[in-house]
């Protein structure tokens, strides 16, 4: 059995849940940021903000849903939990990331968009306890950026990667401490300042790829493009805030853009799946004028060997802040279907082919 195979279908069991069997969400939703935790034996999965079946402005929510999977895999089915609070004049934020970390889901940044369609990177961070149902506001980012990547580390220290900042790119790695709310900066990202990129953490090491970068143009307005590059990361075990980054060779040499990724704990493997090979604005259209589709791309790097093995989804899927764990089955939350179409769907990774 191809390995890649085995370890998305495999017998390792961290819940009886099986993903194929999760109810729809309650309604169509991309560009939401998604979470996962375990708390008293039961999994919680989340979905937070994100943009509606209309694609405009004015389908740009803080809408809020939780799923709980009891240890015998049995739900009640999704249920709407306070919407997110903001301390903008807009509620509703597209781009922002949610992680786990304890018995709580962090929730950083997103922006927002008016509707003259002037879009504002938003500094918020929310904790979000579920048995509470409350969210408590916590220290705002030094740089507030969207479509960023989230990363924790010893279930403690979240790691912001680069991102928008309301202007264009930067390339900071924001490290915000659970513990102490408090912020510092890291090693800077090696690569070009990107957004929509996409990475995961597994053990100390975390591989970033792909994402958008900002292209000046002579006497024209800047451009966008995107950008095929992959790096690794290495957090220093006696300094949480200095990171070794050396670039990787790229799986495919072509790049995704907004693809779902987390690591596998068992296996010390990161996975991506999907995105878009054609970088695009919130409703699916690219920058280019070209509507864009979703990849059945699935990518594994096996942090051991440092090398990649690259395969096929059956649904192709893109705009996505996040892969979850569900079982021993990879999950996706929502995101855009073909001809840029929102989906509702808890789907599940299915791989038909990998080398």
């Amino acid at each position: 059995m191809n390995k890649l195979f085995a370890f998305l279908f495999g017998s390792i069991l961290t819940c009886h849940a099986k993903a194929a069997t999760l109810p729809a969400l309650p309604e169509p939703v991309t560009n939401n940021a998604v979470a996962s935790l375990r708390l008293n034996q039961h999994q919680y999965l989340f979905s937070f903000m994100g943009l509606g079946a209309g694609k405009t402005h004015k389908d740009i929510h803080n809408r809020a849903w939780q799923l709980i999977i009891d240890p015998q895999g049995n739900t009640q089915g999704w249920q709407a939990i306070p919407s997110v609070p903001s301390s903008q004049s807009l509620s509703g934020r597209l781009a922002s990331v949610a992680v786990g970390a304890g018995n709580y889901v962090y929730l950083f940044g997103g922006y927002t968009v008016s509707a003259d369609h002037t879009e504002v990177s938003t500094p918020d961070v929310y904790r979000y306890n579920p048995l509470s149902k409350q969210y408590e506001s916590l220290a705002p980012m030094p740089v507030p950026v969207d479509d960023a990547v989230a990363l924790v580390y010893q279930n403690r220290f979240v790691y912001l990667i680069s991102g928008w900042h309301n202007d264009g790119n930067v390339n900071l790695v924001q490290v915000y401490d659970t513990q102490t709310d408090r912020w510092q900066q890291a090693s800077p990202y090696l690569g070009k300042p990107v957004f929509g990129h996409a990475g995961a953490l597994s053990g100390q090491t975390m591989v970033v790829c792909d994402g958008v970068a900002v292209v000046p143009k002579f006497n024209a307005r800047r451009g966008f493009e995107a950008e095929t590059a992959c790096f690794k990361g290495v957090i220093d075990s006696a300094d949480p805030y200095k990171i070794n980054w050396t670039m990787l060779a790229h799986p495919t040499g072509q790049s995704g853009y907004r693809m779902a990724a987390a690591a596998d704990p068992d296996e010390q493997e990161i996975v991506f799946v999907g995105g878009a090979t054609n970088p695009y604005n919130y409703d699916g259209i690219g920058y280019n004028g070209s509507p864009s589709q979703p990849s059945h791309a699935i990518w594994t790097f096996d942090v051991a060997t440092q090398t990649w093995q690259v395969g096929r989804t059956q649904q192709a899927s893109m705009d996505h802040r996040g892969l979850l764990r569900v079982g021993d089955e990879w999950l996706t939350l929502g995101g855009m279907g073909p001809n840029q179409t929102v989906l509702s769907s808890s789907r599940i990774v299915q791989l038909t082919d990998a080398h």
